[in-house]
């Protein structure tokens, strides 16, 4: 697979985590001949889809030392227990420094895209695309983000800037969907218009105005299917949304929601709910 555009802010990100590991130096490292050299690999303990190594990269990159990094897989390959993910050499004193930080990264973006993708083979064969949330590690979204198309899933808005999601409470606040999609139309703004709706009538609303794309909101399987329907005859017409189911929806239940035949599915537990794929770095003479 051809990587996603790696974030905007991914040295500054790493150099942030640097400093919070580093702080004042590495006291431990100084236990170590800085004319010493090393030799390392990065081994997968368990199977896992890698992703990350930019990042990786970028950690010794900006610690200014010669590290030279060899990696033996690409990004986004799904890789087996004991694989080498990658072959490291340069001086010891900067391996050590380094190795939790880049493992830090590695086994994070990996945990994340390695559940994307538990989740866009369950559904394969449907057409639904699997997407994320906002529910994001704070400092971390962009990163994840970019994990989340690693795992073959779909970027939602990045942020509150860059789409307009009408939710729950603005459509209270406004006093109805239709004057809330209105409101927001008014405002002028070139982003993606959205909005979640609650019942099939807010649906057949959203419809009405056209948004760029209907997000039903725990609706029941049969109820999905006749929103899924309505999209369908609107699309038919010449209308352009699209439908995506949100709430709760997990590996169990993520397969007879695709089928219902929804363009789109938001799993908030993407990124939310982070289990880290175990990785370690071990020296060694070879």
């Amino acid at each position: 697979m051809t990587a996603p555009r790696l974030p905007a802010d991914l040295d500054f990100i790493v150099a942030h985590a640097l400093n919070e590991d580093i702080g004042s130096g590495d006291v431990t490292a100084q236990l170590v001949d800085p004319a010493t050299d090393g030799r390392a690999r990065i081994v997968a303990r368990e199977a896992a889809v890698i992703c990350g190594q930019a990042w990786v990269n970028a950690v010794f990159r900006a610690l200014q030392s010669p590290v030279r990094i060899e990696w033996t897989v690409a990004e986004g390959a799904q890789v087996a227990a004991d694989q080498v993910i990658c072959l490291l050499s340069g001086p010891a004193r900067t391996l050590l420094t380094g190795e939790r930080t880049a493992l830090n990264f590695l086994q994070t973006l990996s945990g994340t895209a390695t559940t994307v993708r538990r989740y866009v083979d369950a559904v394969a064969g449907t057409g639904t695309r699997i997407v994320d949330t906002r529910k994001t590690l704070p400092g971390l979204r962009n990163a994840q983000k970019y994990a989340v198309v690693c795992g073959g899933g779909v970027n939602h808005r990045i942020g509150l800037y860059d789409g307009i999601l009408i939710k729950e409470n603005h459509i209270a606040a406004a006093g109805g969907i239709r004057q809330a999609i209105q409101q927001a139309r008014a405002l002028g703004a070139q982003v993606p218009l959205m909005t979640e709706a609650e019942n099939l009538e807010e649906a057949r609303i959203a419809l009405d105005e056209d948004v760029d794309l209907l997000l039903v909101d725990d609706f029941s399987l049969p109820d999905i299917r006749t929103a899924v329907q309505k999209v369908r005859e609107h699309r038919a017409c010449g209308g352009k949304t699209l439908i995506e189911y949100s709430g709760g929806a997990t590996l169990e239940t993520i397969r007879s929601l695709a089928e219902t035949g929804v363009d789109r599915i938001s799993v908030g537990s993407l990124t939310k709910h982070l289990r880290a794929v175990d990785l370690s770095m071990r020296f060694s003479d070879d």
